[in-house]
């Protein structure tokens, strides 16, 4: 989970596997897997960064490496 601020000020904490996109225009919009949309105060490269962090402290990020290299090697 990762730590978020709502556009009222309030914080909650978001699963950050079911996020699918996120993007700033100018506000930061988060795009859950089930659609539903989510404003931000963070940045849109803050909030990647820390679903970044998410994800190597669970070891997604290194599965995720593990595999990319197994695929180039049988290449």
């Amino acid at each position: 989970m990762i730590l978020v601020t709502r556009i009222n000020g309030s914080q909650m904490w978001l699963n950050a596997l079911l996020i699918e996109t996120v993007e700033e225009s100018p506000d930061t919009y988060i795009t859950l897997v089930n659609g539903k949309r989510i404003i931000v105060l963070e940045k849109a490269a803050e909030v990647i960064s820390l679903v970044k962090e998410y994800n190597k402290d669970i070891g997604i990020h290194a599965a995720t490496i593990k595999v990319q290299q197994q695929m180039e090697e049988s290449s």
